[in-house]
């Protein structure tokens, strides 16, 4: 009786075993299928007729607010607007930061560029760079530059891309009135007593602009940006200015972003009475369509 028992506990084991092993072949013949079947879906895709025409927007809105020891508000905008249709591309960006200390205006900065781009591949592209900078802080009334380019993508898989674009420009400076007191330079808003005046002055030249940009799909709801341009006189390489822009946005929702900044504006040759670096760490509310 002992040996009919354990003869059938050996054929039952059997049997099992085999229906485990039939159980997990028929789980990596399924996984293959569906391997095959994806693969087959991005060939299907990728044959599909690209849209001719493409819009797309993001906006980004930040806002600080400090009361106690240190009353202070501030708040930033920035947008972005691309226009796509066949090979060519229209890209509007906007900059503004605003803020006060203590009801007293200390930071009103405009950035604005237009960019055009035609695309000779999907790598590499033609442009048109039209810029403008009016910050209130810095020195300059206004900074204006134009000229043509090129861009390149190094980089440009799912989760990666890196790009390198470069500039040939005409550039025009409107440096602002400078203001002393006892021989001391004072800022905005000016106090009251004897204030010497020197003129402001203008200075237009030929420069150049190298910039990169690069972006990283870190997790799938969360993504990493880095632009970083340098822009020079050509027959002054010390009058050069240099824009950092490194942001980390986390997706809440298909629209809706929270997103981290850092701002990084360099002059080297600051207007009189200025600093050289100024930067800038805001929180924000990103929203895509």
């Amino acid at each position: 009786m002992k040996k009919k028992i354990v003869v059938l506990s050996l054929i039952v084991a059997s049997i099992l075993m085999a229906d485990e092993a039939q159980i997990k072949s028929e789980i990596e013949s399924t996984k293959a299928e569906v391997e095959k079947l994806n693969e087959n879906i991005k060939n299907l895709e990728s044959q599909l007729p690209k849209p001719r025409y493409e819009l797309n927007a993001r906006m980004e809105l930040g806002y600080i607010l400090n009361s106690g020891n240190s009353d202070s508000e501030a708040f930033n905008v920035d947008t972005k607007i691309k226009n796509s249709f066949d090979n060519h591309s229209l890209e509007l960006s906007l900059l503004y930061q605003y803020g006060e200390q203590h009801g007293i205006e200390s930071r009103n900065r405009f950035l604005s560029e237009l960019l055009y781009e035609y695309a000779l591949s999907e790598r590499f592209s033609l442009n048109y760079l039209l810029g403008y900078k009016d910050d209130k802080f810095s020195g300059f009334n206004y900074q204006f530059y134009t000229g043509p380019g090129a861009k390149y993508k190094v980089i440009k898989t799912p989760t990666q891309e890196l790009s390198f674009d470069g500039n040939i420009l005409y550039a025009y400076d409107d440096i602002q009135d400078t203001y002393t007191l006892a021989g001391i330079p004072v800022s905005y808003p000016y106090p009251a007593g004897s204030i010497s005046q020197n003129d402001g002055y203008t200075n237009s030249y030929a420069a150049y602009r190298a910039q990169l940009l690069y972006s990283a799909q870190i997790k799938e709801n969360a993504k990493f940006n880095q632009t970083l341009s340098y822009r020079s006189e050509f027959s002054d390489a010390d009058n050069y200015f240099v824009y950092s822009k490194s942001s980390l946005s986390l997706k809440i929702s298909d629209i809706f972003s929270a997103g981290v900044n850092y701002y990084v504006d360099y002059i080297n040759k600051p207007a009189f009475g200025k600093t050289s670096t100024d930067r800038v760490f805001s929180f924000s509310l990103i929203a895509d369509y």
